[in-house]
């Protein structure tokens, strides 16, 4: 490969020395902890620097996890006991053809999982009462936080620009939801009340007024209430400002829901949809609202269109990624998703169907009524100033708080919630049995020295069983509208159909078992087996985010572990793994920047430097954090930061200037050569600096952020670190920091985490997406050091392999002074609309007939094709890649030579479905065997688009 480079080069390490500038080029190896050495007498002593391999690395993971507890938890607090089926575990979340696939911004090649995040949405429109859903959202506190801004953005220009503007929250929501949204609101200048919304008639809705920007209620609430919210929603609405609220899927069975009594916006977690606790994540939150906000709802958003043939087909639509278009005026920098999850809630739904799903709630609701009564009969309170009948699962118990959780730890193995210190919460779920609501009743029987009541007779005096539990709810409360009357939800009952189901929506989608994904910006490699296999462990999928930290000492070991690794390969001083997509990593790290700032004596610093050329989530990840963009130039020839007008910017702003934010390598695939002059000028000027490390990729043991000069740098565990894309999430994206950061990273209400001035949250769980985090410790620990640094060389090199290739038959946009690019590259095909009349699109879309997902199409350049390999694939898969796109280039040419017409060509009508080769005449310029097998390896392995292209005029919400 090294030959076949244009100019061809003699070893790995030259190469090396002609992609990456000189001064920024490591002398330090990576010191990351293989597996132990032992002496001669056996004990342990220095380790390898190898990696380990896939036996040892699952050895020492069965030894961490083994640190975990995983005990019964009753805590609640917006995470609830569920029992994932297999059917769904096995063939969903361990499949790598749903876990490998990308985005589905090619709808051709994506009807599978398109279908499925429809049937998500739908699901949570019918449970909500709400006519639009967006394809799920990070968690259920980042949801509130964007349910606040969609508030404050449907506000008149007016009302957005009052001094004071107030968004209410009642304090019966969760805590961890209050303090995300806390760390939100400052950036926009909204400043949150929490108190009792429904006292005194509502009068603390009526007393703040015209700036009012919203309300969020709980519903059921954190300590189990239910309350009808009808006419404080009229108050609201009244103040014309947007009610909100938070509420649990399952409830929505029996209760009514929130779009019939007036809400504007409903959200929520659906894990309780069959997906385990995860130590607090991934799960995918939902998100609805009413037809008027459907242009402000944040997210992804699936619709059906038509496709060329005039079938219905699924595709992204409306504000599929609303940052890349109106960057620093954007309300949210949401990127990733939690797609995997909200596919796996959607099959839950699928396979329960609306009777069954309701057949769970009253059960929860029966097991819930017999504990409340259990523990009235043992002589305790229950509710808080009342005698209030539970109405769905959650039961709280005027009691010693720790007396009462300590004795249910260590005497019946289970946790319960400690809301005060008077005060025990106990939230049930689907899986508990007899046994479990007798063990829970033993408990408090222990501190009145009495015998716990027979959960039989207990059921029997109060008239409770499963199907008559709803009986008792009052009829405001009580659902009453039908949900989950299409067919898809009352059709795949049995494993069998749902299996088939499952198989046939998979076989639609390309994913990286079929080919390379070569998405610039993307890092699409593949994810081993053994890097996946601990995530189903119980010791990691079983354990509730707020559970006593000495239940999880597992988690504690691997967490520090990884912390340590990252600190190593980006060269700072700390990291924290909260942030659950790269974008709130951004968030993350500006809003540290912004706390530190605050402490520094002179002006306020609020200036943000970005480039003309940074992802579209950079501005808008600064403006959410209170921050002014300032754009910065890129050098028409090269792409490169325009030095002279970066000087000039930090000259003017020079008292207020807070940061810069610098994607490195660039995202026009080149090592910027004076990025450590960058970043001393602005440090001269009294400013931080923000990497984006969407590109870290290029850079593990050959630089690091921290040498270069950074301050702070988020990394994408689903990109660099190979948690899989999962067809549009999960993610994690984690920060590291300088030293003098260090002591504002990310707190937690509940559970100990960050530094000791640490900002406010930014997601709900205190170690966002923990239940993943073992992919990306396992890949580090099994490559090792060495192996970092070596496959950071291989992935600049199947780079400039597939651009020396390519470039005898195509431009190419920007390389180095030496012709050499980073880990991608932009291919530039916008001359072809004159010659030929074809466009990136056509390009892209006749990919797919080759067996290829397009590259990254239209950005960061306009009708181009960004193209990033990864380590991942060898030499074969790049050539067929290469063959393809020289096939597809002759093709174009036979457009320009007048040998095929400018419409009508087998680009303009690519991709091709089988029915479209098989139904009807054929009278195109082009043999149906050119269009299904343009090059001869696709008669062997051919990958079939299960619809023509699309129309992009053509939409309509389901």
């Amino acid at each position: 490969m090294l030959k076949a480079l244009d100019p061809p080069v003699g070893s790995l390490d030259e190469f090396v020395r002609q992609v990456l500038p000189a001064d920024i080029l490591s002398s330090r190896d990576l010191k990351i902890d293989g597996p132990a050495i032992r002496t001669k007498d056996g004990d342990q002593g220095r380790f390898s620097k190898e990696g380990f391999t896939e036996s040892q690395l699952l050895a020492r993971l069965r030894d961490i996890a083994s640190g975990n507890k995983v005990l019964r938890s009753y805590i609640g607090c917006g995470y609830a006991g569920t029992r994932v089926p297999e059917v769904i575990k096995r063939n969903v979340l361990e499949s790598p053809g749903w876990y490998t696939s990308y985005t589905p911004y090619q709808p051709e090649i994506s009807q599978g999982r398109l279908e499925s995040l429809l049937n998500f949405q739908t699901m949570v429109c019918d449970l909500t009462g709400l006519s639009i859903s967006n394809a799920s959202v990070l968690d259920e506190a980042t949801a509130a936080a964007e349910a606040m801004t969609l508030s404050m953005n449907a506000l008149p220009a007016a009302r957005q620009r009052r001094p004071k503007k107030v968004y209410l929250v009642s304090h019966l929501c969760h805590p961890q939801t209050i303090a995300v949204l806390e760390s939100r609101a400052s950036g926009f200048g909204i400043t949150i009340e929490v108190g009792d919304v429904l006292a005194n008639d509502g009068k603390l809705v009526e007393d703040v007024g015209e700036d009012l920007v919203g309300v969020l209620v709980q519903y059921p609430d954190t300590e189990g209430g239910v309350e009808d919210f009808k006419g404080l929603s009229e108050k609201i609405h009244n103040l014309k400002a947007t009610f909100c609220v938070a509420t649990d899927l399952l409830a929505l069975t029996v209760l009514t829901p929130p779009g019939e009594f007036g809400a504007d916006v409903a959200f929520g977690n659906a894990q309780r949809f069959g997906v385990p606790f995860g130590y607090g994540g991934p799960h995918a939150a939902f998100f609805a609202c009413s037809e008027k906000h459907k242009r402000k709802i944040p997210g992804r958003l699936i619709g059906l269109s038509k496709d060329r043939l005039g079938d219905k087909a699924a595709r992204l639509a409306l504000q599929t990624r609303e940052q890349h278009i109106r960057r620093e005026k954007a309300t949210s920098n949401i990127c990733t998703a939690q797609a995997l999850l909200a596919n796996m809630s959607a099959f839950y739904a699928v396979y329960h169907g609306p009777k069954g799903l309701q057949t769970i709630a009253h059960r929860v609701i029966a097991a819930a009524r017999v504990v409340e009564e259990g523990v009235r009969r043992l002589g305790y309170s229950t509710g808080r100033g009342g005698d209030n009948r539970v109405l769905f699962d959650t039961v709280l118990v005027e009691a010693d708080a720790k007396q009462i959780t300590d004795w249910a730890v260590k005497n019946k193995q289970m946790n319960l919630r400690i809301f005060d210190e008077k005060h025990v919460g106990i939230t049930v779920d689907e899986t508990v049995n007899i046994e479990d609501i007798e063990d829970i009743l033993d408990v408090f029987a222990h501190f009145k020295g009495d015998r716990s009541p027979s959960v039989d007779e207990l059921a029997k005096d109060i008239g409770v069983t499963a199907s008559s539990a709803p009986s008792d709810i009052p009829p405001a409360l009580r659902r009453t509208s039908r949900f989950l009357t299409h067919p898809v939800f009352n059709s795949h009952h049995s494993e069998t159909e749902l299996l088939r189901y499952i198989h046939h929506l998979q076989s639609k989608d390309l994913s990286l078992t079929h080919s390379m994904i070569p998405l610039g910006s993307c890092t699409m490699k593949l994810n081993s087996t053994t890097e996946m296999i601990p995530i189903s462990w119980p010791e990691f999928s079983s354990i509730h985010p707020f559970v006593p930290t000495d239940q999880a000492k597992g988690y504690n070991t691997l967490i520090n572990e990884l912390e340590k690794d990252l600190a190593e390969i980006t060269g700072f001083h700390a990291v924290s793994l909260q942030p659950n997509s790269g974008a709130q990593g951004e968030f993350t790290g500006l809003r540290i920047i912004r706390k530190y700032l605050e402490e520094q004596p002179g002006k306020k610093r609020d200036i943000c430097l970005i480039p003309v050329s940074a992802h579209g989530t950079n501005p808008a990840s600064a403006a959410m954090a209170g921050m002014r963009v300032v754009t910065i130039k890129c050098e028409n020839g090269t792409g490169n930061l325009d030095m002279k007008d970066l000087k000039t910017k930090c000259e003017k702003y020079s008292e207020e200037l807070g940061a810069i934010m610098i994607t490195y390598p660039s995202t026009f695939g080149v090592f910027e050569p004076k990025v450590k002059e960058a970043c001393e000028l602005v440090h001269k000027h009294g400013g931080q600096v923000y990497m984006d490390g969407a590109n870290m990729n290029a850079q593990i043991g050959l630089c690091s952020p921290g040498e270069i000069g950074a301050d702070v740098c988020h990394l994408n565990l689903h990109k660099t670190f190979c948690i899989p894309h999962g067809g549009g999430g999960p993610g994690v994206g984690p920060v590291g920091v300088a030293e003098h950061l260090a002591p504002f990273l990310p707190g937690h209400p509940l559970v100990k985490t960050g530094g000791e001035k640490a900002i406010a949250p930014i997601s709900g769980a205190p170690w966002g997406s923990a239940s993943i985090l073992p992919i990306s410790w396992a890949y580090i620990k099994m490559m090792g050091g060495l192996g970092l640094t070596h496959a950071t060389k291989i992935t600049l090199l199947n780079a400039n392999y597939i651009l020396s290739r390519l470039r005898p038959h195509y431009p190419i946009l920007y390389t180095n002074e030496k012709g050499r690019c980073a880990h991608e590259f932009i291919l530039d095909v916008r001359k072809f609309k004159e010659s030929a009349g074809v466009e990136a699109i056509d390009v892209a879309k006749r990919l797919q007939d080759y067996g290829f997902h397009a590259p990254t199409m239209s950005w960061p350049v306009a009708n181009t094709l960004m193209i990033e390999p990864t380590e991942s694939e060898s030499q074969g898969e790049l050539d067929r890649f290469c063959d393809a796109l020289i096939s597809i280039r002759k093709e174009i040419e036979a457009v320009e030579k007048g040998e095929q017409p400018k419409e009508g060509n087998v680009l303009k009508m690519a991709p091709h479905s089988q029915k479209d080769l098989l139904v009807g005449e054929w009278d195109r310029p082009y043999t149906r065997e050119k269009a299904a097998y343009p090059l001869p390896w696709l008669k062997e392995k051919k990958f079939w688009p299960s619809v023509t292209r699309l129309d992009d005029g053509e939409y309509s919400t389901p």
